[in-house]
């Protein structure tokens, strides 16, 4: 029988796996063009969930090979999370463990929702990237690994040396080691082997994991639809050499059986969903600086905007994309920006003007790690409090967070929607690991009432103040340039409802108050969470954004074992979603599990009073008032659902179910 979608221990043990069966065929027929037979016994393994990994050093086209493979898998019918594995620097040293770059993708049976613990098949396009891997403990016990060997008979001295010290630290840990001749092979097709091993590894990775090779050659048209003919033509022959290179060396052959066919299912990744929802969202202007890990939001949208009469400004600069995004938004046209950590910090002033002058905004937020210049290429989730509390005086707006690659799509209607509601700014979170991961999804059926309703430009009654706020909502009437009878005078400063400066006392503190309300008028209409598990126990783990299919997995294999566990998972911040003090009383212990930093308690000089926690139990324990603890990591990389079932059993309450 496969295995579950349940993680490991830390440790490496299954949790909740079932005995993978394996059978042996010999003669094992492949499925290239001539149909050639193998003549030496297969092994295949059948298993309900796998985990992949291509690495290489940058600029070989180890995430390129991960991304047709992850892609072809889905339209396959299996479930795929993937996560590309980015090095810090743009171009590290060449066979350097700094240097690893790839893409890991974890293919099931069924829905996968996070990237796993531990691979297990690993391509290498050099021993050093494999190392790096190793030392990370990225790499399962017993896994696959093929890696170049080109390195082993070098004619640098210096390099057979690293080849055979790395190949020494690599024995002893049970992984199955292949050599494969990729420069050797790949030098009959190609004057340099570094633009073709990547179409080699995925043409192995195809014989292994029995993927359709015809949809693979659709899915290299694809991704080289801007390259030439013999451009194409010399990748998919590299494929073919790949394939025919393990279908002749190879002994094993891995089954994960699609769950998902006949599904009309989308494939994308985090920021393509945001360009597609922004189309839905019937949104015409994105204003974006190129940020990483943001800036593909804008390359998908200049592929597709202009068909549906949307504009892309690259400004000058953070701050200048804001400004234009506002000045469309008050002529009367849907806009959003782009950004990221560093950029949003440019934007906060111009945030701050929407908010006083109660412009309709969305701002996409792809969170990065690290203040200043940070980890531009690693997950955090390091932006919440920034994006709640970043900008001066009272400026109340909504923040969303996108658990999966599908909510990013829909978010940005719902943004959308309440933005123009409410007259307010709509901060959209994401992440880096939900902007370069790819997962299907079901298609969505589009909705024209997504594409909301153009400005009402009817005339305005004689006398109505262009914030005539009704008392109960805080709401008003939007005006827009060239509106009969609306023509008023736009301040950022405090002002009163005929949008004169604030020079009475009391005019500051009833406009306050206005914009105040209508956040709670939006909190008013929201459901509470549901609790994914029982309504009560010893512990609920709370999380937000990217986090939520890893905590979710490793709640399901606690309770697989017994223990009185479940989960919550936010997708509005501010405001908060109702009830959440109410549902906290029923457990006897909350923490929250973040990509954020945290003190450790038991560090040198931390106390209760002076501990910094994760933000979001920062957050609840203001809003509850219940003691919310927390556990975080800033590892740059997404959480694994072992380790989270491994701090999910060290912090059930003494007395709890063993």
């Amino acid at each position: 029988m496969g295995r579950k979608n349940t993680p490991r221990d830390s440790d490496g043990a299954r949790t909740g796996y079932e005995e993978r069966e394996m059978t042996t065929n010999s003669g094992a027929t492949d499925t290239a063009t001539d149909e050639r037979r193998t003549d030496h016994e297969i092994e295949v393994i059948r298993d309900r969930m796998h985990t992949v990994e291509i690495v290489s050093d940058s600029g070989e086209g180890a995430q390129k090979c991960g991304q047709i493979f992850g892609a072809v898998s889905a339209k396959m019918g299996n479930g795929v999370w993937t996560v590309e594995i980015i090095p810090a620097e743009i171009q590290p040293p060449a066979r350097s463990p700094a240097g690893a770059s790839g893409n890991r993708i974890r293919i099931g049976t069924d829905e996968v929702t996070n990237w796993g613990d531990r691979t297990n098949v690993c391509v290498a396009f050099n021993e050093q990237v494999l190392v790096a891997r190793h030392r990370l403990d990225a790499i399962d016990s017993g896994a696959l690994l093929l890696v170049e060997n080109m390195w082993k008979d070098h004619r640098d001295e210096d390099i057979r040396a690293e080849w055979t010290a790395a190949m020494d630290e690599l024995q002893g840990h049970g992984y199955r080691i292949i050599e494969v001749p990729m420069e050797e092979r790949c030098l009959t097709v190609v004057d340099d082997a570094r633009k073709g091993k990547n179409m080699f590894a995925l043409g192995m990775l195809a014989w292994i994991f029995d993927r359709d090779l015809d949809l693979t050659r659709d899915q290299i048209a694809h991704a080289f639809r801007k390259k030439s003919e013999e451009v194409y033509e010399k990748n998919v022959t590299l494929l073919e050499l790949g394939y025919e290179w393990a279908s002749e060396n190879l002994d094993v052959r891995i089954d994960v059986p699609p769950g998902l066919e006949g599904e009309d299912m989308v494939v994308m990744n985090g920021n393509q969903a945001v360009a597609f929802g922004a189309v839905a969202a019937g949104m015409e202007l994105a204003a974006m600086y190129p940020i990483t890990p943001a800036t593909s939001v804008s390359h998908q949208l200049g592929e597709i905007f202009h068909k549906f009469g949307g504009i892309v400004h690259q400004a000058e600069d953070e701050i200048a994309a804001a400004g234009v995004a506002i000045g469309a938004s008050y002529s009367g046209k849907v806009a959003f920006t782009i950004t990221s950590g560093p950029g949003l910090a440019l934007k906060t002033e111009f945030l701050g003007l929407a908010i006083m002058s109660e412009i309709p905004l969305v701002v996409i937020d792809v969170q990065r790690g690290g203040p200043s210049t940070g980890l531009p290429t690693k997950v955090e989730q390091s932006d919440l409090l920034a994006t709640m509390f970043g900008q001066p005086g009272d400026a109340p707006h909504v923040v969303m967070a996108a658990a999966t690659i599908e909510e990013c799509f829909h978010s940005m209607i719902t943004a959308r929607r309440i933005a123009e509601t409410f007259r307010t700014v709509v901060i959209v979170l994401t992440d880096a690991n939900l902007a370069t991961g790819v997962q299907p999804f079901r298609r969505p059926m589009l909705d024209p009432v997504w594409m909301g309703s153009r400005p009402d430009m009817s005339p305005v009654p004689e006398g109505k103040p262009p914030y005539d706020w009704d008392e109960e909502t805080g709401l008003s009437q939007r005006f827009i340039p060239g509106q009969p009878g609306g023509m008023h005078t736009l301040t950022g400063l405090a002002h009163d409802e005929k949008s004169r400066v604030a020079y009475a006392s009391d005019i500051n503190q009833k406009s306050s108050a206005m914009r105040s309300r209508k956040l709670a008028v939006l909190h008013s209409t929201l459901q509470p969470p549901k609790v994914n598990g029982a309504d009560s126990g010893d512990l609920l783990v709370v999380g937000w954004g990217s986090t939520k299919g890893a905590i979710e997995e490793a709640v399901e294999a606690a309770r697989e074992q017994g223990l009185s566990v479940s989960s919550l998972h936010l997708r509005f911040l501010s405001p908060l979603e109702p009830g959440l003090r109410e549902i906290f009383q029923r457990f006897r212990k909350v923490m929250t599990v973040e990509i954020n930093y945290s003190d450790e308690p038991n560090d040198p000089f931390i106390t209760e009073e002076n501990r910094r926690r994760g933000q979001l139990a920062w957050l609840l324990r203001a809003n509850t008032l219940v003691d919310v603890d927390c556990w975080t990591r800033v590892l740059g990389e997404p959480l694994r659902p072992g380790v989270i079932l491994d701090v999910i059993r060290s912090n059930l309450p003494k007395g709890g179910a063993a």
